[in-house]
């Protein structure tokens, strides 16, 4: 892992880009990083596009401001594309996309006209299947684990569900479907060449 990685995070209102950014940063600082995880504020409400980031290290973070330049960016909801310049401040050739899709990530890569790496994984269809309901960021947690290789799955695993059952103790379901979502996305993330 470089010295310090940066992930931006966005998706629409509600569909949990600023949970993601916080349950990541908190699964990587149980594995012993360190890490920021913060949400950029705007006009919040349901729908709107919300964006939120994520630093993480091996070494203490003394950076407190903007992700301007992010290594990896996570799309909770591909119809931001059309809206919302993703690619901003990203490596053309280094930085990596994921994509919260069903479509090939090559059709996607080119779409974008990105030298990068594009990423896809189907995190609302794996959600309502294990969760029940269309929310993304949970499954799109276990692709960004395997995209990027910072943290293990396993400790991540182990980590989400310790505080599942703090917070669902009376509701196994809850925690079992996270846990499917997670691993469901970790083994069927697609890359792009």
């Amino acid at each position: 892992m470089k010295e310090m990685f940066e992930i931006r995070w966005h998706g629409r209102g509600g569909q949990g880009a600023k949970t993601a950014a916080l349950l990541f940063g908190d699964a990587a600082c149980s594995t012993g990083k360190y890490v920021q995880a913060f949400p950029e504020y705007g006009p919040e409400r349901m729908g709107a596009p919300v964006v939120s980031f994520n630093r993480i290290s091996s070494h203490p973070i003394r950076t407190h401001g903007p992700i301007l330049n992010p290594d990896v960016v996570v799309v909770l909801d591909v119809s931001l594309l059309e809206q919302v310049d993703i690619k901003a401040g990203l490596d053309p050739e280094k930085g990596m996309i994921l994509l919260n899709s069903s479509k090939d990530p090559e059709e996607l890569k080119k779409h974008l006209n990105f030298k990068g790496r594009v990423f896809t994984v189907d995190a609302s269809k794996i959600s309502l299947e294990t969760i029940g309901r269309d929310i993304p960021n949970t499954p799109v947690m276990g692709a960004l684990i395997k995209i990027t290789k910072i943290l293990d799955i396993e400790a991540v695993l182990d980590d989400i569900k310790h505080k599942l059952e703090i917070k669902f103790r009376n509701r196994p379901e809850i925690i079992e479907g996270n846990l499917k979502a997670v691993r469901q996305a970790y083994d069927s993330v697609k890359s792009s060449n």
